[in-house]
């Protein structure tokens, strides 16, 4: 009889990053699951806690150095339920069930997005250390749908939108989130604190800051926040695309994987191959 072995703590660690990951994904289901009841505040903070695993999930790899090319794959999955098919179907709940029969092609063509962006991400910007995003992150994307209702709850939408047309308003916004999120639109990562450098104070202020408001008034905070790291994406890139030509690598590489002509059997031209290894390169899994 063969003595037992526990684990090592060396594959112990390495499970913790995707334990995180598949938190995610349960948070995903659950809001779906309180969606079709109708809870659509909880279902709403529930994809916003999925967020936050998804934000963990890469800093515990690269903390524990266990990041993995499954982590990575595992990490784009889940992300396509909980920030693709799950705010989709809360906002279908919420605003385009009673709409009309046609109204769910928005959160088709918002999951569509989703999926296409995470899937560019993987061949793009996977398991390099980046700068920026380019095209929306889905968390982000799925954050902004989730803290929608929460808001409305607020006597700040009260006074601002009372007289704005909330369905038109919502259509607006799923176009725009399904344009940007398969755009070439770069987007800045999140912020590294730290205390020697000015950067480092900026970022640790940056996290402060949504730290604080966030705990003290997160039902009107979270939503206008996803609405203007939107609309930073829309301004840097006008504005620096008016002033500035912008060009390099990863934006070349960011569109779309063509066939061409005249290779044997259509083989299809992507970048060349490289090792995705660890999700703390991701900034987070924010795909």
């Amino acid at each position: 009889m063969k003595p037992f072995r526990p684990p090592s703590m060396r594959r112990v660690v390495i499970v913790v990053p995707s334990l995180f990951t598949l938190f995610n994904l349960f948070f995903g289901i659950w809001s779906m699951v309180l969606a079709s009841r109708g809870e659509f505040y909880r279902a709403g903070w529930y994809i916003f806690f999925a967020g936050v695993l998804d934000a963990l999930d890469g800093r515990v790899a690269r903390l524990s150095r266990t990041g993995t090319r499954f982590g990575a794959e595992l990490d784009s999955l889940v992300d396509v339920v909980s920030f693709g098919a799950a705010p989709a179907f809360l906002i279908y709940q919420l605003e385009f069930a009673v709409a009309g029969q046609a109204e769910w092609i928005f959160c088709y063509f918002y999951v569509m997005a989703a999926a296409i962006r995470l899937a560019r991400f993987n061949i793009t910007q996977a398991g390099r250390a980046k700068r920026y995003f380019i095209g929306l992150p889905s968390p982000a994307a799925g954050m902004t749908l989730a803290t929608f209702f929460p808001f409305t709850t607020t006597d700040l939408y009260q006074h601002l939108f009372r007289f704005v047309p909330r369905h038109h308003l919502m259509q607006l916004l799923m176009i725009l989130l399904t344009i940007l999120m398969v755009s070439n639109v770069r987007y800045a990562t999140f912020p590294r604190a730290g205390l020697r450098t000015l950067k480092g104070l900026l970022g640790l202020a940056t996290i402060l800051f949504i730290l604080v408001f966030g705990i003290l008034e997160h039902d009107a905070f979270f939503f206008p926040l996803g609405i203007g790291y939107m609309v930073y994406g829309i301004l840097r890139a006008t504005l620096l695309g008016f002033f500035f030509e912008e060009d390099d690598e990863e934006t070349d590489i960011a569109g779309p994987i063509v066939i061409a002509e005249g290779t044997p059997g259509g083989e299809i031209l992507a970048p060349p191959p490289r090792v995705i290894g660890a999700r703390e390169r991701e900034g987070g899994g924010q795909g």
